[in-house]
């Protein structure tokens, strides 16, 4: 675990700050999913990992997991997706907002060494996603 020395309460950084984070930590339990599942050549996992961490993807992963959050996780969740940010040329601005809600509360969760939450909430979009 990575401790972050900080005296802020994730409850008061910014949610581009977790989000920031947030990002990663998707991003690697997507990779570890993937490697889980066997070997495979470089080009494939790349490929595959960008297809689950874009935000098109995430959205739809957010979709899943909104209805089963608790209601603090609910609230970090609408921070990410509220707060202002540029908007990348290739995605839709609603998907990216909800992408973004989705990472905050990944970073959230991390910080908040809720790390089985944060798989309970994986899987669920993984398995929901009909990821192969």
């Amino acid at each position: 675990m990575l401790e972050i020395c900080n005296a802020s309460h994730p409850r008061q950084m910014s949610p581009l700050s977790l989000a920031f984070l947030g990002d990663a930590v998707f991003e690697l339990m997507v990779r570890t999913r993937l490697m889980q599942q066997g070997n495979a050549p470089i080009s494939q996992l790349h490929r595959r990992t960008v297809s689950h961490v874009c935000a098109a993807a995430q959205a739809k992963g957010a979709g899943l997991i909104v209805p089963i959050l608790t209601p603090e996780e609910t609230a970090i969740y609408k921070r990410g997706r509220n707060t202002h940010n540029n908007t990348p040329k290739n995605a839709d601005p609603a998907q990216y907002r909800s992408a973004t809600g989705l990472e905050c509360l990944f970073g959230y969760l991390y910080l908040m060494e809720e790390q089985k939450r944060a798989q309970e909430l994986f899987d669920r979009i993984w398995d929901g996603l009909g990821v192969e």
